[in-house]
């Protein structure tokens, strides 16, 4: 009888498909997330560091490959995957997936475009470079079993060949004229020595000192040894890194600073515009758009001078009827007064604990939506610190048990102004990087592409609309934390002068830094760090402000056609639910969502 049923229902099959369909080739819909699935564990092959943060140590006993030949094969991989993405016929899949295809091919199609620029041979900076990775190795990595310790062996052994890599590409840099502008890595010497004479690879160690019960005394020894011997090539290796850096890289760096002095770099500098702000705006509409908020933002910084008690407490200043003279004599006295200070590192750092608990409260009445994921607040590393900018976020993954941290720079506290504090926080944390970067991870129902996927016009426009949600919390009631709302939108408004001002037209490093100290209240090493950041990251700079312009621009349209029925929740789950997208497939989403309602 069984037998009987199941020779029937091939015969149904038989009859109603025309023929058993054995030999089809798999749906459109099929083929797409297989390749979405073929790409990422590629991903996580030739990456090995970004598999061990979402907890796959299938490769744990690996690091990249740095090689020029690698990044070549890479390069021809990449452009594999795009063929086969171009034999799945984009028609035959529906509205997810054709989003879903659309984004995949502008990933892979960016990477591939803007590999002619070679910007894989400066691969070096103040705030970056694999002399900063080195030191945190040891860091959000697990040390469960004895395979993990061997694993983390077999990595730090791998670093001298890696630092031989890093050589080879700077030397071709060198003879090809793509090298970084010699300004930007005036502190590398003294990272470099950090590392070397402090404390930094210390921290190498520190997994040795804390061994998992089970794992025994023979085999301890037997790590430790381990250790120590590669300990020792390493710092060989990287005092041989350092002797090529102070004494063959940096004399022959570049003495400019534009981008558009690189080999092709007109055709670079564009191309680092369109990628960052995934807009066709022109160099000179940005730098206009720029100018524009500038001006607005600073009518804005006088009315809340006139609110604070500035006038009361410095009576010489009532008698300025210069609105220039009036903000000067105001930003002189937040940069010198002591009360805007603070005096220790731990009170800085309790500061931000404070301000971030206070927006956690907040969150539920803006979000429908929240992540499980939480995050801490701690210091950026000693050695780094003097060359690194006011903070940064650093994620975290669940499944590798790592909270996300927002990064805070307690180097320098007379150039870290309390009034800076809440929309740095909001930025870096809640409901900025961390809520957005988290929500992103934990999407269901996407491709894994989507959920690493980091537009930077999106992200970083999130982040910095996420500042100005402190005005629906009542963060900044206070006027000197409404200036430094007012002062973070500044200095992302000058961004879109600056940037443009030093790649595309002409502008010297003191021309950029003096339009920051007239137009911000930032302290001047901050603004020579940020200066030197522009410089090194062409059009990076840009998104932040094109961003978040676009997401005021979309909540005002919302506000308008909903009216009473406008829901905030609702408009941030909307435009978070999806992961990092372009800023045109940002504004038809939530147009779509406006037409639902």
């Amino acid at each position: 009888m069984r037998t009987y049923i199941l020779s029937s229902i091939f015969v149904v099959l038989w009859l109603t498909a025309g023929a058993f369909p054995q030999d089809e080739p798999p749906a459109a819909a099929g083929r797409l997330h297989q390749l979405f699935e073929d790409r990422f564990q590629w991903q996580m092959e030739q990456f090995p560091a970004q598999a061990m943060a979402r907890g796959d140590y299938t490769h744990a006993d690996r690091i990249a490959d740095t090689s020029l030949r690698a990044i070549e094969l890479r390069h021809q991989q990449t452009k594999a995957f795009v063929d086969q993405l171009h034999t799945i016929d984009r028609n035959e899949l529906n509205t997810d997936d054709r989003l879903n295809y659309d984004l995949f091919e502008l990933q892979l199609t960016r990477d591939i475009e803007g590999h002619r620029f070679r910007s894989f041979l400066m691969p070096i900076g103040s705030r970056s470079g694999i002399h900063q990775d080195i030191p945190q190795m040891a860091e959000r990595v697990r040390f469960s079993t004895a395979q993990d310790y061997r694993n983390y062996l077999a990595r730090l052994s791998q670093i001298p060949q890696a630092l031989d890599n890093m050589i080879a590409l700077m030397r071709l840099g060198i003879d090809e004229r793509r090298t970084p502008a010699k300004i930007t890595l005036a502190g590398i010497p003294a990272q470099l020595e950090a590392i070397l004479e402090g404390d930094a690879l210390d921290a190498l160690g520190v997994p040795f000192d804390r061994f998992p019960d089970h794992i025994d005394a023979d085999q301890r020894f037997g790590l430790q040894l381990g250790f120590n011997l590669i300990s020792h090539e390493l710092r060989v290796a990287l005092r041989n890194y350092t002797t090529y850096i102070n004494d063959e890289y940096l004399p022959n760096c570049r003495d400019t600073v534009a981008a558009t002095d690189l080999p092709d770099g007109v055709d670079y500098y564009n191309h680092q515009l369109r990628t960052f702000t995934t807009t066709n705006l022109t160099a000179q509409e940005i730098h206009d758009i720029g100018l524009s908020e500038v001006a607005r933002i600073r009518a804005e910084m006088l009315e809340v001078i006139r609110r604070s008690d500035f006038l009361e407490h410095n009576p010489e200043a009532r008698s300025l009827d210069d609105d220039d003279a009036l903000f000067d004599a105001f930003v002189d006295y937040l940069r010198t007064h002591a009360r805007f200070y603070h005096t220790s590192e731990e009170n800085l750092l309790a500061g931000y604990r404070d301000i971030c608990k206070r927006v956690d409260g907040w969150l539920p009445k803006l979000f429908g939506t929240l992540p499980r994921l939480p995050y801490g607040v701690k210091e950026i590393p000693e050695f780094m610190a003097p060359t690194q900018t006011t903070a940064y976020y650093q994620h975290g993954d669940i499944r590798n048990a790592e909270a996300g941290f927002f990064m805070a720079n307690t180097y320098a506290l007379d150039q870290r102004p309390k009034y800076e504090m809440i929309p740095l926080a909001m930025h870096e944390a809640v409901p900025g990087h961390h809520l957005q970067i988290a929500l992103a991870h934990e999407l269901e129902g996407l491709p894994e592409f989507r959920k690493d996927a980091y537009f930077i016009a999106f992200g970083e426009g999130w982040a910095l609309y996420s500042e100005r949600l402190g005005l629906e919390m009542g963060m900044y009631d206070d006027p000197y934390n409404d200036f430094g709302r007012l002062l973070y939108e500044m200095w992302r408004a000058c961004r879109l002068v600056v940037d443009p001002g030093l790649h595309a037209f002409g502008w010297s490093r003191d021309r950029a830094i003096q339009f920051m100290l007239h137009n911000t209240a930032l302290s001047e090493l901050n603004i020579e760090n940020e200066i030197d950041r522009y410089i090194g990251w062409p059009g990076q700079a840009c998104a932040y402000k094109i961003g978040e312009l676009k997401i005021r621009e979309l909540r005002t349209k919302a506000e308008e056609a909903l009216g009473e029925r406008f829901d905030v929740r609702a408009f941030h789950d909307v435009v978070l639910g999806a992961g990092s997208l372009p800023l045109t497939v940002l504004e038809t989403r939530v147009n779509d969502w406006i037409d639902s309602q």
